[in-house]
């Protein structure tokens, strides 16, 4: 019987330098690159929304959003993820030269169906682990609804959840707030 053949790892330089000229976007864990699926025009309008808002109220503060074309990277003690949110908040910039942030402290994803799992799963749990991290916020392309995890001053996260066009989600963290009818404008529901 023969053994299956494991592919060889790819180090973290070599993924850095593939994605600066690749035209699809990967994410990496640990060696191994996954292609990342392309997003619908709702999802696409959802994550631009949040840049939208977020980017008035961070005009002329110190903390800015980043779209999804900036990675973030997360160190592990055996090994390093790289993972592309839809959108994020950055108080501390990694070097302008950087394809990646290291200390975002808003995190936004835009559930999907493909990848969903994922992003609640494997994702979240990373996501968690930067000590940075005040708020991570999964968005219902759907509905207007969106679940976070806010980080707790006496540690660990609470989750909450926000619903309806009406509701408004205080990011006090960054001296801002994201109203939903905001993130959904122009979102057509089902």
């Amino acid at each position: 019987m023969t053994g299956l053949e494991h592919p060889a790892l790819v180090s973290v330089d070599d993924y850095l330098a593939g994605e600066e000229t690749s035209e699809v976007k990967h994410e990496y864990i640990g060696g191994t690159v996954h292609a990342m699926a392309g997003a619908t025009n709702q999802h696409n309008v959802i994550a631009t929304n949040s840049i939208i808002s977020l980017g008035g109220q961070l005009r002329g503060k110190p903390c800015q959003p980043l779209n999804s074309d900036v990675k973030v990277r997360i160190e592990f003690p055996d090994h390093t993820r790289f993972y592309y949110p839809d959108a994020m908040v950055v108080c501390q910039s990694n070097p302008a030269t950087d394809h990646f942030q290291d200390q975002p402290v808003v995190v936004i994803e835009v559930l999907s169906d493909s990848t969903r799992r994922a992003d609640l799963g494997e994702k979240r749990d990373a996501y968690l682990m930067l000590p940075s991290l005040k708020v991570l916020l999964f968005v219902e392309p759907e509905k207007p609804s969106v679940s976070l995890h806010r980080r707790k001053s006496g540690g660990g996260f609470a989750i909450e959840h926000h619903v309806g066009l009406d509701a408004v989600i205080p990011l006090p963290e960054i001296d801002a707030a994201l109203a939903l009818a905001d993130l959904y404008d122009r979102v057509k529901f089902a």
